[in-house]
Order: C-alpha cells, then structure tokens, then sequence
C-alpha cells in the first residue's frame, strides 16, 4: 500500500507543479477571449460554471476506459501504476490541455480539422476518417456495455436489446439538444455516482489494507502472456493518455470563460481520471491475488462493488459504473456532429443542419451497434479495434500540438518527448498484433516489430526537425 500511497501523491503533485509548468510554456493568456464569448448561440458555445464545465470534461473522458483498462491492466503487475502515474503527468495531462487550448485558439474546432492549417488538407482529412471511425466505434461500444450491465439487474422482460434501445435513443437526444439543456443538467448526477464509487473504493483499499506489491520488491505476479512493452500501453488508455480525449475537449472548449480554466478543468480532468485508474488497478490487483484471471472486466467491477461496499454502496457504485459510459458514448457523438460541422463550414443553431449530419451518422452507429450485440464476440472486436485506434489517434494528436507549438515558437518538446514514445508504442503494437491480440493473431516477431518501429519513429521525428526548420526559416 506504500506504493499505491506514494502514486496517489505524486498524480497530485504532477497537476500542481508539472501542470503549472506546461500552462506557463504554452502561454495562457486571460485577457484573450474565448469561443464562449464570442460565438455564443445557445447550442454549443453556451457559457457555464467552472465547476459543472469540470464535471462534463471529467464525465466525457472518463466511460469505461479508466474501469476496464485499469482492471485489464493490472494483468501486467505493478507496471500499470508506473504507467497510471507518468503516463499521466507526462503524456495524457499533456495531451488533454494543450490540444484542448488549442482548440480554444481555433474557435473551439476539433484537432482533426486544425490540423488542416498546420499539416495540409490531407493529414487533415485522414485524421478526420480516423477520427470519425474512433468516435462511431465508441458510440456503439458504450452503449451496449451499460444495456447488459443494466439487464443483468432489471427484470428479464427488459433484456439486452430493451436497455440498447433506451440508451440509443437518450443518445440521439442528447446529440442533438443544447449542450446545456440535457448534458449540463444530467452529467452532475452521474458525477456524484462516479465520485462515490472511486472514493468508496479508495477508503476500502484503506481499510481492507490489501497486500500490495511495492515497487522496489519487483512488478508483483503478471497473469498476461503478453509482453508488457507495447500491450500494457494500449490495454491501459484512458487511465494514462487517450485520443478520444481530443474529440471531447473541444465541447468544454465551446464554454470555458477564461483561458485561466484550461489548467484546472483539462488537466485537472485527466489527472482526476489517472487517480480513478489507479484505484480500480489497485482493487484488480487484490481480485487478481483472491480469484485469479479469467472473469471479464465487467464482472470484476460488479463483484469489486458489492463485495466492497455492500448492497447499498455497491448498487451506488455500479450506477457509477453505468454513467460513465454513457456520459462518453453521448458526447461521442456529439463529437462525431461538432466535427463533421467544422468540416464543412455547416453552422448548428438551426435544428434541421444538425438532422443533416446526425441522420446518416446514426444509422452508421445503428448498424455497429446490431453487430455488437448480436455477435457473440461482437463487443470484444469492436472493443480491440477502438482500444489501438485510440492510441493512434493520441499519437496523432500530439505531433498536431507539436506543429502547434513549433509554429507560435513555444517549447514544443512538453509534447515532442510523449509523442515520439507514443509513435514507437502504437507502430509496435500494429506490427505485432495487426488485428489487436498478440496471442491470437500474431503478427511480426517481438524483434522485428520494435526494428521496424523504431525506424518509423525516427523517420517521423526528422519530418518534424525539417518541419520545425521550415516554419522557422
């Protein structure tokens, strides 16, 4: 517990003083106004309370990442919390901030679509098909997950199928609507159901005081076959650095007041979610010690929550586990909307453009979604797919920021340092399991893949040299 103590700690200490720093170098300016207050129209740029603007960022990038990634994760032993802890700090808090400042520069666009003034139009649009695909496979990821967790406790009559009709159709509403009319009012409550359950867990961890492995006693038992380097990095997405974060912090971008709030609300939002990760990691370990591998994550979630923190806590704690995915899978798409208006200049005020683009873009969803319910391994597909499209569309991000960075001769290297190790880590992973399992499927030899993906890590980085050069000439 020493270990888990001091990770805790320095998660906080990271947000403080590394989160400070990374605001100084990028440059806050809280005289500069934002999307908010110069393009309000009641849809999306709708000015709100820092602390509700807080909730939905932390509520939109949370879902089941942090939970099952974490619980997943710690299959790997105690490596997940090195990663927890300076995948965090150095990577995700990164990555969350300053592409999310950037989009408060850029009128609140999606990264996908900035990228078009600093890359070209290609990268632009291959960035925004990559984006699109991630945000589709989620929407339907996080919508079938919390149907079945939800028939598991509802009578039989309401079965899988009743719960995914009900959660689809809060979905399209929720799409639709003014950010502030179901989304602003609703998340609060499903914040206070996630804030329960992480710190009901973090008091058990405490009380139940868990024979954790201690880092300088080695990595404790690793129950995954695969090798830690580069399977753990993509098992654990969320609870340390995630693309999808990217297609959500434009919404809060829309409604920040004051440059001021980008610290607090972005960072502070992925350095909350690393903490989430980091207890759910540390409840799996002591599952892991009880009962072994084998159970699904959703499983060990329901059975971590009731046996933790009994019926009544556990219930709370499993309606925490519910809301988080379906505050992501909703804003997805709302994401999914924002960016295919940004694409093509298509404003939003009007009710019918929004039926423009979410029409065909949730019967695209519809027809994911049937296939991940009726598919026995439906879900575990879309699922692994989603889980390194996700990674690649971090990496992405990140030299988008670096580009960013380079051009307004700020210090890039805050996001050059954790996009070269993101670049190595994703063309590894694609190398050796192309369709997402390193045991099932396998791809290149171990040797062969980090050869091949060292030397596209440094071909790109030279890109970015001569790119930096160039702009600066």
């Amino acid at each position: 517990m020493i270990s888990f103590s001091i990770a805790i700690v320095v998660l906080i200490l990271g947000y403080i003083f590394y989160g400070r720093f990374v605001g100084r170098l990028f440059g806050v300016d809280e005289n500069r106004p934002t999307p908010a207050m110069q393009h309000q129209d009641g849809v999306d740029y709708v000015k709100m309370p820092n602390w509700k603007i807080f909730m939905i960022q932390f509520l939109n990038i949370a879902g089941i990442g942090p939970i099952y990634g974490a619980i997943m994760g710690a299959q790997f032993g105690t490596a997940s919390f090195l990663w927890i802890v300076f995948g965090t700090i150095f990577a995700g808090g990164v990555h969350d901030f300053v592409s999310a400042m950037i989009s408060v520069r850029h009128n609140g666009e999606n990264p996908s679509v900035i990228a078009k003034t600093y890359l070209g139009k290609t990268v632009s649009v291959v960035f925004i098909v990559f984006t699109m695909i991630l945000l589709i496979l989620l929407g339907a990821v996080f919508v079938s997950q919390p149907a079945e967790i939800i028939a598991r406790l509802t009578p039989a009559r309401w079965d899988v199928y009743f719960w995914t009709a009900v959660i689809f159709g809060y979905y399209i509403i929720a799409t639709l609507f003014p950010i502030d009319k179901i989304i602003g009012r609703v998340y609060p409550l499903f914040a206070v159901a996630l804030i329960f359950m992480a710190v009901g867990l973090l008091v058990m961890l405490y009380v139940r005081h868990p024979a954790l492995p201690e880092i300088w006693t080695g990595l404790g038992t690793k129950y995954e076959k695969s090798p830690i380097f580069p399977m753990m990095f993509v098992s654990i997405a969320c609870g340390a650095i995630s693309g999808f974060h990217s297609t959500q912090s434009p919404l809060m971008a829309r409604c920040i007041t004051n440059e001021k709030q980008g610290r607090p609300i972005f960072y502070g939002a992925m350095v909350t979610e690393g903490i989430v990760a980091l207890i759910w990691a540390a409840a799996a370990t002591t599952y892991y010690q009880a009962h072994g591998i084998g159970d699904p994550a959703g499983v060990i979630t329901m059975n971590i929550s009731k046996e933790w923190l009994g019926s009544v806590g556990g219930m709370l704690a499993i309606m925490g586990v519910i809301a988080a995915p379906i505050s992501s899978g909703d804003t997805a798409l709302r994401s999914a909307r924002l960016v295919i208006a940004d694409a093509f200049h298509l404003e939003q005020q009007k009710i019918r453009n929004r039926f423009i683009i979410c029409i065909p873009l949730f019967i695209v969803v519809t027809a994911v979604l049937v296939y991940s319910v009726r598919s026995q391994e439906g879900f575990n597909i879309v699922w692994r797919y989603f889980s390194w499209s996700n990674q690649v569309l971090a990496t992405i991000t990140l030299w988008v920021c670096c580009c960013y960075l380079a051009v307004h001769r700020r210090c890039y290297w805050i996001t050059l340092v954790p996009a070269i190790f993101m670049t190595f880590v994703v063309m590894t992973f694609i190398l050796m399991a192309p369709t997402g399992s390193y045991i099932a499927d396998r791809g290149l030899s171990d040797l062969v893949a980090y050869a091949i993906a060292g030397a596209i890590t440094v071909f790109v980085t030279a890109l970015f040299v001569r790119y930096t050069k160039l702009k600066r000439q």
